[in-house]
């Protein structure tokens, strides 16, 4: 079997160099595939297909460690920071930084989903929109619509008694705009974000796939128009003594809004351009991945810092978020090159919260409130060690019973429905 392997693959090899010599390697592409079919390939272990069969979406292509890992961290830290707002606290309040996460998220959403569309129009010039949506609709909505479902039929199980929205904006993914904290699903707001972005994303690189200069001047007027828009809003909403900006203003015309939270999707689109389209800045970036983790913690650390004021400032409200977005990047970055240990060693466990982190950021707060009230009734101190495992521990259970019940399933379908090409 060996000789015959070796000798099949010194054939693709001649193959592949007649078709170099030539100019194109279409000709010799059914020699390679038939040469390939009759190499005999030993069967994957019963133990790793079973790992990567809890993930529909791993069963027939290969887990990323580094980015699991993120992935991983992002929803363990935004769990952390909303259960922090229902008294289970941290020591020190570092429980407040965690809203970070759902950059973190937005970065891994832009890179991954924009790659998809990148190399549909690499491969084939054009992208199959039909596709596409519908892999998102089966992706996104049996699990935000269950979850949504629980939300108006069940208010006794609400985290607020007032719902963030009326019904009809969370139908039509509007439910960011002109949102106020503390009700009911406001955590909802982030989807509302990515839903409105991907709707647009499609037409946006079809229209910029031929045209290379407004590919390169479009991210960058969404991004300073990004930062001019943030300035104007938060010097249109004073604080109360006028020494800041409103945080209720804050929250509802800066902080929620699509329109101010694209830095961190276009950046992770652009990243995933530079990986498609230009293969030498690429492998010059992540070739510099061991000397962008400390500046990227550094930058995040900054910007973070820029917001440890007294009263939110405009300075906070324009930088904090493309600062962020910057390191994320960054991160991201490392996650993947080769020349780091992330990509290459997977951490137990990362995976698997990977992927029940969108069933996780669902449910989160339905549970955190389930978990706030036994321990109301039962006189156990939120911020007692059991209390807060025990809430962690809740999330991820009531997670992994929302991924297998529903979404897992949908993935199935989808799979069957509109498979990856």
């Amino acid at each position: 079997m060996q000789r015959k392997s070796l000798k099949d693959f010194g054939r693709i090899a001649e193959l592949s160099y007649e078709a170099r010599k030539v100019g194109s390697v279409t000709p010799v592409r059914a020699g390679c595939r038939e040469l390939m079919s009759k190499t005999e390939v030993p069967p994957r272990s019963k133990t790793r297909h079973e790992e990567l069969a809890i993930d529909p979406r791993f069963q027939d292509r290969k887990r990323q460690p580094g980015l699991d890992l993120l992935r991983a961290l992002a929803i363990i830290v935004v769990v952390i920071y909303h259960a922090a707002l229902f008294g289970f606290k941290l020591p020190g309040r570092v429980d407040r930084f965690g809203w970070i996460g759902v950059d973190l998220f937005f970065v891994l959403s832009g890179y991954l989903i924009g790659g998809q569309l990148l190399a549909s129009l690499a491969r084939d010039r054009r992208i199959n929109l039909g596709r596409f949506f519908a892999r998102r609709v089966l992706r996104i909505m049996p699990a935000y619509f269950a979850i949504l479902a629980i939300y108006f039929l069940l208010p006794s199980w609400r985290e607020y008694p007032e719902m963030s929205q009326p019904l009809w904006k969370f139908l039509l993914s509007v439910q960011n705009i002109a949102l106020h904290g503390g009700t009911a699903f406001s955590h909802a707001w982030s989807l509302a974000v990515e839903d409105q972005f991907y709707l647009a994303l499609p037409f946006l690189l079809l229209f910029l796939f031929r045209r290379p200069r407004a590919a390169i001047i479009v991210p960058c007027l969404i991004v300073i128009g990004g930062i001019g828009l943030r300035a104007s809003l938060a010097a249109q909403n004073p604080s109360v003594d006028g020494g800041g900006v409103s945080f209720r203003g804050f929250q509802a015309w800066i902080y929620y809004p699509t329109w101010t939270r694209l830095d961190p999707l276009v950046f992770g689109v652009v990243l995933a351009a530079i990986e498609q389209f230009r293969p030498n800045w690429w492998q010059r970036l992540i070739n510099c991945a061991p000397w962008l983790w400390l500046p990227a913690l550094g930058l995040i650390a900054y910007a973070l810092y820029l917001g440890e004021t007294e009263e939110l400032t405009v300075r906070t409200c324009v930088w904090q978020f493309p600062l962020i977005a910057i390191g994320m990047v960054a991160l991201l970055v490392c996650a993947v090159s080769p020349r780091l240990p992330l990509c290459r060693v997977a951490i137990p466990g990362a995976a698997f919260i990977a992927s029940i982190a969108y069933s996780a950021y669902l449910i989160q707060k339905l549970a955190i409130h389930g978990v706030e009230q036994f321990c109301s009734s039962h006189n156990i101190q939120p911020t007692s060690a059991l209390a807060l495992v025990g809430v962690e521990l809740c999330v991820y259970a009531a997670a992994t019973l929302l991924f297998f019940l529903i979404e897992r399933p949908f993935l199935q379908l989808r799979k069957r429905l509109a498979p990856r090409k």
